[in-house]
């Protein structure tokens, strides 16, 4: 009997930016995707994570918001209610954007840490368009990701606790797409990276 073959997987690093602690009662204000790379049965293949990318600022979907929250963006609410993206037009447009990277794969949104960013982005989905390209669970956590490989607690698990050459020299702006880069870096090194064995005996 045939080997079944193994669909490739396209992960995608998002970022989002938000004005609160969870979507519906707060809004996503911009978020940013970068292709980080592509694993068949052979392997992980790293792309470039500047080439392909999108990124969009939305208007608010409600009045609410916390200060703090909004600060780390340093975008502008009243700004963004005339001139951010309809959600539901932003949203058409980016699973049209994943569908089309992703030809001949299955898309994976990749995030550090994946929780927060994943709320936000499949509430988005769901309520404005009425479904995922990710399905309902194709989230792959890059805090889990590492903890895994570096067998240590998720919770020990920083970005200061990983080896320095895992992570991207790029900056960590709080631009959406910025950062979405620059997670795409990480997926990547993380995806690649072999830990050393650890002594045998103890």
């Amino acid at each position: 009997m045939a080997a079944r073959r193994i669909k490739p997987s396209l992960y995608i690093s998002v970022d989002i930016e938000a004005d609160g602690p969870i979507p519906g009662p707060y809004s996503m204000i911009s978020f940013g995707a970068a292709v980080a790379g592509r694993q068949d049965a052979e392997g992980y293949t790293a792309a470039d994570p500047e080439r392909d990318t999108f990124y969009r600022e939305l208007r608010p979907i409600s009045e609410e918001f916390v200060p703090e929250a909004l600060a780390v963006s340093g975008l502008d609410r009243d700004r963004l209610r005339t001139e951010g993206a309809d959600p539901a037009a932003a949203m058409r447009e980016f699973g049209a954007w994943v569908r089309e990277v992703s030809t001949g794969a299955q898309p994976v949104m990749c995030g550090y840490p994946a929780a927060y960013d994943w709320t936000f982005l499949y509430w988005y989905l769901i309520r404005f368009t009425g479904e995922s390209p990710f399905g309902h669970s194709g989230c792959l956590d890059m805090k889990t990701l590492f903890a895994t490989k570096a067998a240590l607690p998720l919770r020990a698990v920083a970005k200061g606790t990983m080896p320095r050459h895992l992570l991207s020299s790029r900056r960590h702006t709080h631009h959406a797409l910025d950062d979405a880069i620059e997670q795409a870096d990480l997926m990547s090194n993380l995806m690649l990276w072999s830990p050393p064995e650890p002594p045998a005996g103890g």
